[in-house]
């Protein structure tokens, strides 16, 4: 038989899932960025800069960045939030009592381009079926208490 969530744990589910769901969108666009920060150092040796001698914004020859190093930058935001979607995994796991392979999808979201959006999406689809189903099936309890009630 499958765990379920505890019923003092039914209302924070809703909030855990936001939480999920905003660390996962951010964990996933830091990926992409950092996927193509990885292309372009490796691929092409350039790295990218912020307010140096060629712009703004700009490309330089890796080694050779005299202001703010984005391509760190990236890498560094993107480590620090993995932490923070980490939590927001486990959180969202502990309160709906998922079986640990579950927790160790959601977090490979997070080191696999596109990965997080797509388990985002099928999470958020079955937590909130879940919610839905939970409460129908409250209601139809306190229905038949009700009922038995009266009689």
């Amino acid at each position: 038989m499958a765990l379920e969530p505890k019923a003092s744990d039914l209302p924070k589910i809703p909030g855990a899932l936001k939480l999920y769901q905003v660390a996962s969108i951010i964990t996933g666009v830091l990926l992409l960025a950092l996927c193509i920060e990885m292309l372009m150092k490796y691929a092409f040796g350039l790295e990218l800069e912020l307010g140096g001698a060629y712009g703004f914004l700009a490309f330089v020859p890796s080694g050779s960045v005299a202001a703010i190093n984005l391509s760190i930058g990236v890498l560094v935001v993107h480590g620090w939030f993995y932490v923070v979607y980490l939590f927001a995994d486990f959180r969202l796991w502990s309160l709906m009592r998922w079986p640990l392979m579950t927790f160790v999808l959601i977090a490979l979201g997070g080191v696999v381009p596109f990965l997080s959006f797509i388990v985002e999406a099928r999470m958020a689809k079955r937590v909130r079926a879940y919610l839905a189903e939970r409460s129908a099936r409250d209601d139809q309890t306190r229905d038949a208490e009700t009922q038995e009630a009266t009689n």
